[in-house]
């Protein structure tokens, strides 16, 4: 019962969290690779196991029959045989896959009509930066959709590793200058979420060090920036809101041109699709965040801030209201 549970749950999961449904050609090399490799496996239990029914049958004692077989442990043949094979096998697995690995991890800048990131990564979130735009952004990166994207991988703390299983493999992001990462990824031909973690254990929250990749059109990437760039602070409606977060979280987090980069940028928060990257976005979520960031997330670098309940409220209100369209 516990086995055919555990088939069934085998089925279960996030389509967007997947490297079985592919997306772009980088993605879709690795499936290829995965697929190589299974099938190469299969082959080879299935040899083994048909060896295995025919010595089982053919040589088994019979009664009546004390006979000793034919003894082949110094068969030059045999030897070279089983030699062979698995050399040849793992030359027909290592070609391809050597191949991938260079054309993904590419040192080389992104070209004209390529798009280059720089990643970063923090305990336990992510930043998002767009070098020639002079945007930063933070848990949500927005990419256009049949680009092909460089990727710059560092970290502001310790080893994380950059996951996004639909658009490509695992990278680690490492501390210092020195030891930066690049891989390439592109973005397929689908608009669409698609949703990445923290693959490398980094501390008592790594499991809710998630992310998301928008893949939009070409159209909406433009309207994005164009909107992000112009994004301001301020909000006629929300004066209490913005006076309590300009004395208590500005120097911390960025919104449009104003405040910190310590922590996550904040700037269209109100688009966003989760609360820390894991929490479903709607106000009473936020709140909780607010009070207390580290019952959500343990050991995250975000303070508790002991603010009052109304003031809770009136920042609440004050980043929900902070969409981009609404700027």
């Amino acid at each position: 019962m516990f086995a055919m549970l555990a088939l069934l749950l085998m089925g279960c999961g996030d389509p967007t969290l997947s490297t079985l449904l592919p997306q772009g050609e980088v993605a879709k090399s690795q499936y290829s690779l995965m697929v190589l490799s299974l099938a190469i496996m299969i082959f080879v239990l299935l040899v083994v196991f048909i060896i295995y029914a025919i010595v089982l049958v053919r040589f088994r004692q019979k009664k009546g029959d004390d006979s000793i077989p034919e003894q082949v442990e110094g068969s030059h043949t045999l030897e070279i045989l089983w030699t062979a094979i698995p050399i040849v096998l793992l030359i027909i697995l290592a070609v391809p896959t050597v191949i991938h690995t260079f054309n993904v991890s590419a040192k080389e800048k992104a070209g004209k009509n390529e798009l280059s990131i720089k990643v970063t990564g923090h305990q336990y979130w992510w930043q998002f930066e767009y070098p020639k735009d002079e945007i930063a952004t933070a848990q949500e990166l927005v990419l256009p959709v049949n680009t092909k994207v460089h990727v710059e991988l560092t970290s502001a703390d310790l080893i994380h590793s950059f996951w996004v299983p639909s658009l490509a493999g695992k990278t680690d992001t490492n501390p210092g200058d020195h030891n930066k990462n690049y891989m390439w990824l592109d973005t397929g031909s689908k608009t669409g979420v698609y949703k990445g973690k923290c693959a490398e254990l980094c501390g008592a929250s790594h499991a809710l060090m998630d992310f998301k990749v928008k893949v939009v059109s070409k159209e909406d990437y433009e309207a994005w920036k164009t909107n992000f760039k112009s994004a301001t602070a301020k909000s006629a409606d929300q004066a209490q809101g913005q006076e309590v977060f300009k004395k208590n979280c500005l120097s911390c987090h960025a919104i449009g041109k104003e405040g910190g980069s310590t922590g996550p940028n904040l700037t269209g928060f109100g688009d966003k699709e989760k609360i820390a990257g894991i929490l479903d976005h709607n106000k009473d979520n936020l709140k909780k965040w607010i009070r207390d960031p580290q019952k959500i997330k343990p050991g995250n670098n975000m303070p508790k801030l002991n603010l009052q309940d109304d003031d809770i409220e009136a920042v609440a209100d004050y980043l929900l209201k902070m969409k981009l369209e609404n700027k």
